[in-house]
């Protein structure tokens, strides 16, 4: 069974940063795409940033020059660096993962749809 289990969540002000942390089991960070997801009460899930096996990252928009997603494979773990963080980033992260590997044009596109494993989540709260 895959399970993914995130942390460094908390609350920060305006302007601060956070880094969030993944450890995945019974799944390898260096043969797997990865990728953060958050969601806010009343919304839907939103992709947040993505990194695949081959070290390609995809971000959404609004986290551009903000957020870096990276991973430690002989560590196993993901990670997403939060930066200049605003009130809207307020959400609870979740680590995803896929054991395929998504082509180029779908990667980038952060679709929901190829990350089946979900862990249960980090809360962020930025005031």
């Amino acid at each position: 069974d895959v399970q993914l289990v995130e942390s460094g969540g908390g609350s920060v002000q305006t302007g601060g940063s956070l880094r969030l942390s993944c450890a995945p089991s019974g799944l390898s960070v260096s043969d797997s795409s990865m990728a953060w997801f958050r969601q806010s009460p009343g919304k839907e899930p939103e992709a947040v940033a993505a990194i695949r096996r081959d070290d390609l990252t995809a971000y959404t928009d609004s986290v551009k020059g903000r957020f870096t997603i990276s991973k430690d494979n002989a560590e196993n773990s993901l990670f997403l660096q939060m930066s200049n963080l605003k009130p809207e980033d307020t959400a609870m992260y979740y680590c995803a993962a896929s054991h395929s590997f998504i082509l180029t044009p779908r990667f980038y596109r952060l679709e929901s749809s190829d990350y089946p494993y979900r862990g249960q989540g980090t809360q962020v709260t930025v005031s």
